[in-house]
């Protein structure tokens, strides 16, 4: 499974934008998350059909690039967050995104863009989630 990282300019309507052009395509955004800077921003979200999304972007002349997720199911507790990013960054795991992804009880699933999934899934052990 992949995140799909979009670049936006930061101004009213671009959000609303990008959102559209995915919804005209029938395509259901399951998770979403962003921010935004000075001049620009980004989202991250992953959606229920990949290349439809892929197509939708490219249609609506996005900039965005494609990043593989896996999930962490984490304890609803202070410290779980930087428990889990520390066992990433001590494995050389770069974060491109996170976002949540749903919540279970005392568990919350964090779903994390990264640049290697294999030693993302390693790095997390039991906790992680296979998305590919």
């Amino acid at each position: 499974m992949n995140a799909f990282i979009i670049d936006l300019e930061n101004r009213p309507g671009a959000l609303a934008d990008m959102a559209e052009a995915i919804a005209e395509k029938g395509i259901n955004i399951t998770a979403v998350a962003g921010a935004s800077g000075q001049i620009s921003g980004s989202i991250a979200v992953v959606t229920n059909d990949e290349d439809a999304t892929r197509s939708a972007l490219q249609g609506a002349g996005a900039r965005f690039r494609e990043v593989a997720l896996t999930s962490a199911s984490l304890e609803h507790r202070p410290g779980s967050l930087a428990e889990a990013t520390r066992s990433l960054a001590n494995a050389g795991v770069n974060i491109e995104a996170l976002m949540p992804m749903g919540m279970e009880g005392n568990r919350i699933t964090v779903g994390f863009a990264v640049d290697n999934v294999d030693a993302a899934r390693s790095a997390l052990g039991e906790s992680a989630s296979v998305s590919a």
